[in-house]
């Protein structure tokens, strides 16, 4: 039926005529709803009083659920008016008041910012139905969305009326905002952005500007959530704790407290210690809270601040495969039996302290076992670009027994920390080789292994050309300049060398998105920027081949390179052994000048030679996994 249906649409879009009106767009709906009758995903999609609740569809495959839902939300942004919603996005924009990340705020005052965010929230009238809501709050350095993600599955799975409210975005800003588990349709948005909006411009005053970007998304979150009646709302810390805009909720149901690490330094700190102290700052007198296990400078703090609010701090270990009972989480890599077990105990802290664990379980489950409801919503949470396996849609096709061409597999993870590159290496390293059953904690650094890979330019070969496939894996990398790159690029190659996983090219590239302009899945994508500033790309380039030679690039060689765009298809082919940096010549790198143009020459490799296979890693930066996803899509 999915199929059917998706079909039909896609035939439209051929047809040209993707573009329905909104009369015609329901009474397609309204017939698929008869023919599949009332209780079926799509009629509670289409009819914006009915809700997909977990009690209504408990015995349909949430999975199936999930890919329906992402179907029409594509389906419902091709009928809206695009002008409407970028003009939200130009007004979003105007809100940016950092040119970069780690530049210098233009509201000075951290204790200023929540001080402003409670006179926002009264101004929107706000204040007492915040109170209200049946918060889950998570902090964290790591893990923390992904967590969140777990959480808002379960509970939808429970019976409940969901809001989730996490970030960034990838694609579209409509990602931040989950209702029962599907992303906020336009209409929604567009009629609560306005509403916001308007009365806080109608109330600005010298002293009290608009919000800035993230505040402002905030507010708009608790808006919506408010409005909409969710039963839950599970909010993700933007940055910190103590200090971040969500910390207004001043009595959650429950907090949690993901894997901490060195993160966003100019901001919180260069300790661990320092680090703890802001996301601890969550914590609520006498409110439950839970913690995956810490590094203890992490975990003294955290321990101390929780003595000081008299809060019940328990330590979550991670879930075992026994406990799982032979469900598999739908986010991959062995990290997420961490953030899924904190899930669960936020989870049942939240259902026991708002009355509903006994009546819906009676007391059974108290000790090993999980609740059906706690499965199927471990196995089917979704979060784009953390641990996201994309295979090419261009490109991954066949004609009869023949391939058409060759195979463009991409592998999706924002890491960009060296805790969570770590991360990210060992499951892509799992994934590439087919074992994702494997424990990743198994696999352990092997230095002797790693020093024979690397050492005087050599890197495992790839098969040869004329075998039947050759596996080929590219690395596509980007970070901030705020990030440093000779942490992160190491961990990558040396966790992955360690599992006997090595990378035949590396490309890297300017992000399409621009950090001082909010953009929508239906804006405009340049394919190249002529005179685009790729220094940072060739400095990537220089600690890239410094890796892989064992010696310092001299930077003239690099200059060589910065005039050529973008190569040769047979670059692609020749072996590290061919390259010779001193001579200006990279046979293991590239600089690409842009995204789109780097994705075409990857189809038009794989389409000329039918035997080729390509796994593609995207890491290093969100902004770089959502800008690939967004042309994937396109």
């Amino acid at each position: 039926m999915i199929l059917l249906y998706n079909n039909l649409y896609f035939g439209q879009e051929i047809m040209g005529h993707s573009k329905i009106n909104a009369s015609r767009r329901d009474h397609f709906l309204s017939g698929l709803n008869t023919w599949m009758g009332p209780n079926s995903p799509s009629s509670a999609h289409t009819d914006g009083v009915k809700k997909l609740q977990g009690l209504r569809y408990r015995n349909m495959s949430s999975q199936i659920v999930g890919k329906f839902s992402q179907n029409n939300q594509d389906i419902s942004q091709e009928f809206q008016l695009p002008s409407a919603y970028e003009s939200a996005m130009d007004a979003l924009s105007t809100l940016i008041t950092q040119k970069k990340r780690n530049g210098i705020p233009a509201i000075s005052g951290q204790n200023q910012k929540l001080d402003r965010m409670l006179r926002y929230i009264k101004i929107l009238g706000l204040e007492e139905k915040i109170a209200g809501l049946k918060i889950i709050h998570v902090a964290g350095t790591k893990g923390k969305g992904s967590t969140c993600a777990f959480c808002e599955a379960i509970l939808r799975e429970c019976g409940f009326k969901t809001g989730l409210f996490t970030s960034p975005h990838l694609i579209d800003v409509r990602e931040r905002y989950r209702l029962d588990g599907m992303d906020i349709c336009q209409e929604k948005f567009l009629q609560y952005f306005w509403g916001c909006w308007n009365q806080l411009k109608a109330n600005v005053s010298e002293d009290l500007p608009m919000p800035p970007l993230f505040q402002f998304l905030t507010v708009l979150a608790f808006k919506i959530f408010v409005s909409e009646k969710v039963d839950v709302a599970i909010i993700e810390v933007g940055l910190g704790g103590k200090l971040d805009s969500t910390n207004v909720i001043k009595e959650p149901v429950v907090c949690g407290i993901t894997s901490l690490g060195m993160d966003h330094m100019e901001t919180l700190g260069d300790t661990l210690g320092q680090i703890a102290s802001h996301k601890a700052g969550i914590l609520k007198p006498q409110v439950p809270a839970f913690s995956v296990l810490q590094l203890s400078d992490a975990m003294e703090v955290l321990q101390e601040r929780a003595k000081e609010l008299k809060v019940s701090l328990q330590v979550v270990a991670p879930l075992t495969l026994e406990k799982l009972n032979g469900t598999r989480l739908s986010l991959s890599g062995d990290h997420q039996l961490t953030n899924a077990a904190l899930a669960v105990s936020l989870c049942k802290s939240w259902l026991r302290s708002t009355g509903n664990w006994k009546r819906l379980f009676e007391d059974a489950y108290e000790k090993d076992g999980l609740p059906e409801e706690f499965l199927r919503g471990l196995s089917a949470a979704r979060l784009s670009g953390r641990g996201q396996i994309v295979a090419d849609p261009l490109i991954n096709v066949s004609g009869g027994n023949k391939r058409l061409s060759g195979d463009l597999t991409f592998y999706l993870d924002g890491a960009h920390s060296p805790e969570s590159m770590d991360a990210c290496a060992r499951w892509f390293s799992a994934s590439v080789v087919g074992r994702k059953d494997m424990s990743l904690s198994s696999v352990t650094s092997k230095d002797n292994k790693m020093e024979r890979a690397w050492t005087n330019g050599y890197i495992k070969p790839c098969n040869n050309k004329d075998s039947d496939e050759m596996p080929k894996r590219i690395l596509l990398f980007n970070c901030m300049d705020a990030r440093d790159p000779q942490i992160l690029l190491p961990k990558l190659v040396n966790t992955c060398a360690s599992s006997g996983i090595y990378f035949s090219k590396a490309i890297f590239v300017p992000s399409i998105s621009a950090y001082t302009k909010v953009t929508s899945a239906t804006s405009a994508i340049p394919s190249y920027i002529p005179g685009k500033d790729l220094s940072w790309q060739f400095n990537l380039q220089r600690i890239w081949e410094k890796i892989i030679h064992g010696k310092a690039v001299l930077d003239q060689n690099l200059k060589i390179n910065a005039s050529v765009g973008v190569p040769p298809h047979e670059f692609l082919y020749k072996e590290a052994s061919h390259c010779g940096p001193e001579d200006g010549y990279f046979a293991c790198s590239a600089v690409f000048p842009s995204l789109p143009l780097t994705i075409n020459w990857l189809r038009d490799c794989v389409r000329e030679n039918p035997s080729l296979r390509l796994q593609v890693l995207v890491t290093g930066s969100l902004h770089l996994v959502g800008d690939v996803l967004k042309l994937l899509r396109r």
